[in-house]
């Protein structure tokens, strides 16, 4: 079945990502993301040869055992509804995100709960918790992809913070703000302490943060830290958000850089902000966010340190494996994986699956149906049809949604 949908107009959004890489016409103003699933916050709509009128998630609700199967319909439901579980998109930022983090599903249902309970509406800007689930996603890069992911090692957060202190020395220019920072990183009994000091001191808006931002975005702007690319960070969020304490927190996160064909993984708890790129994001169909700045929407700086893990990680990069001709990107979560996919290949099918085709053309076969895509062209393929048969043919190029049980 053929699904569409239109871009969500949010203003960190690019003018011609989307639009670009899908084939179709810019609309003059940003689109940020398009989605193809069956979130209630933006379904996609089905495209009829007849020209009848639907959604997924109406069909879904219709014929949840033909669209889903009874094995994932008996997994995925929720309170006796069906749910597809996941949600792809397509995401083009020309500006920075929010700094925000997901809930755990033990953190969702709870603060899903308590809302209710104090009676927040769940269409209200001020809400946390649109649902109760969790919000784990992955980002597969198109194009050189820019993003702060996870806290590093407070050892190499300090060395950063000292160039900055030592070029504001140099400079003449005040850092005894900044200097308040470091001693909190280092004189901490451990990483953890030490990040969460930090954090709840700069999003709390505590005694000295606005001067702390301050200096960091002067002394970061002069000359001499121009040449030092570890604080570029601070001149990008300066010029999205002058004056938020992003700014400074910045230098807790990895800054990744991703080549196209790369991948991240944010589980539960990673604090991140996408800075600038167009990706395929793969996630759990949930729209809790919790923020903690870069951003005019509501934010929640107590609930965001509740739900945050502290605990330094790597760059989250996700190493795909290998399925026949396809690339596999499968986190440690069943709700769903992502392939890549270039040159003929199959999958078995054990629940519903979305196939976006980026390049070229292809055929998908299965059991049932047989379905051209081109360019910018998406299917919703239900459990049915089996075994699915893609071939790619002039360049062509498909992503494909599914689930990772």
């Amino acid at each position: 079945m053929r699904i569409d949908n239109v871009p969500r107009d949010y203003a960190w959004g690019s003018l011609h990502g989307i639009a670009d890489l899908l084939g179709r016409p810019a609309s003059g103003g940003p689109q940020a993301e398009l989605w193809l699933g069956a979130h209630p916050g933006s379904p996609s709509f089905l495209v009829h040869p007849t020209g009848e009128e639907g959604t997924l998630a109406e069909l879904i609700a219709d014929e949840p055992a033909q669209t889903l199967g009874a094995d994932w319909l008996a997994e995925s439901s929720y309170d006796g509804a069906p749910r597809l579980g996941f949600l792809l998109k397509v995401l083009s930022a020309a500006s920075p995100l929010s700094l925000q983090a997901h809930p755990s599903s033990e953190q969702a249902q709870a603060g899903f709960d308590r809302e209710n309970e104090l009676g927040i509406p769940l269409d209200s800007p001020d809400r946390n918790y649109k649902d109760p689930f969790h919000k784990p996603e992955l980002i597969y890069a198109l194009t050189p992809f820019d993003a702060l992911c996870g806290f590093r090692d407070v050892s190499t957060s300090l060395a950063v913070l000292d160039r900055l202190i030592a070029t504001g020395r140099a400079e003449v220019l005040p850092h005894d703000e900044l200097d308040v920072l470091r001693a909190i990183l280092h004189d901490a009994v451990s990483e953890e302490s030490a990040l969460r000091a930090a954090v709840g001191l700069l999003l709390g808006g505590g005694e000295g943060v606005e001067e702390m931002v301050a200096q960091a975005t002067a002394i970061a702007r002069t000359p001499k830290a121009e040449g030092m690319p570890e604080l570029g960070i601070v001149r990008v969020i300066a010029d999205a958000y002058p004056g938020d304490p992003g700014i400074v927190l910045a230098l807790l996160l990895h800054r990744v850089a991703l080549d196209p064909g790369q991948a991240l993984y944010l589980p539960a708890g990673n604090i991140h902000a996408y800075l600038k790129g167009t990706g395929i994001e793969l996630m759990a169909a949930s729209d809790n966010v919790l923020r903690g700045g870069l951003t005019p929407k509501h934010i929640d700086v107590p609930e965001l340190l509740r739900v945050l893990d502290f605990t330094p990680v790597p760059a989250p990069l996700l190493a795909p494996a290998r399925l026949g001709s396809a690339q596999v990107f499968s986190p440690d979560v069943p709700d769903f994986r992502l392939l890549h996919v270039t040159a003929d290949a199959e999958l078995e099918l054990r629940g519903p699956a979305i196939v976006l085709c980026t390049a070229g053309a292809a055929s998908i076969t299965g059991a049932e149906h047989t379905q051209e895509l081109s360019r910018g062209e998406a299917v919703f393929v239900s459990p049915d049809e089996a075994r699915l048969r893609m071939a790619p043919t002039d360049g062509g190029v498909l992503f494909v949604a599914t689930g990772n049980r």
